[in-house]
């Protein structure tokens, strides 16, 4: 592993050696402007985009037998997609939620014990800053996109091992796609 912490090749060296991988049982949501993305780029890639979105309550990658994303690449540890992967892939290790009663889109880091990187990245303040701005663009970007159920059904998922690290009012766009639920 790199001793320099702020590398950028630190957070792969740090994922790849970790036991709860991200990439399995997760389920990123897809709005249909990232399965556009992905579906294209898997094609210049000459890769079939057949059979690789789930579209349930919310769309997402398919998984395998052992749940792992389709994208996973298990020989190399990488995203197949790292390129054009979804958002909430990219603000990991940091989640959201929105609270309804507040208006506010709540931002969370998980925690050290189910993500070793999480704690790296909240240890070194600069860093965690330049990701935590990062993460929201993403995280804005994912709430703004994505349909009303596909939304709603992705705030019913519970994710206990997180705090919270900030929040922000949301916008009145998505307050009204959510229909003041």
């Amino acid at each position: 592993m790199s001793d320099d912490l702020t590398g950028k090749t630190y957070s792969f060296d740090v994922c790849v050696q970790c036991k709860t991988i991200c990439c399995q049982d997760a389920n990123p949501p897809l709005t249909r402007k990232r399965q556009k993305i992905i579906s294209d780029y898997l094609q210049e890639q000459k890769r079939s985009a057949e059979n690789v979105f789930v579209h349930a309550e919310y769309s997402h990658p398919t998984s395998d037998s052992q749940g792992y994303c389709v994208f996973f690449n298990k020989t190399t540890g990488k995203c197949s997609i790292h390129q054009v992967k979804p958002e909430t892939c990219k603000a990991g290790p940091i989640t959201f939620d929105i609270n309804l009663r507040t208006r506010k889109l709540e931002f969370f880091l998980k925690k050290a014990e189910i993500c070793a990187y999480a704690q790296i990245v909240y240890e070194n303040s600069a860093q965690f800053k330049e990701h935590l701005e990062a993460a929201k663009t993403e995280i804005r970007r994912l709430v703004s996109e994505l349909e009303a159920d596909a939304l709603k059904a992705i705030l019913k998922i519970e994710e206990p091992q997180t705090f919270k690290i900030g929040e922000e009012d949301l916008s009145a766009g998505v307050w009204e796609k959510l229909g003041s639920t």
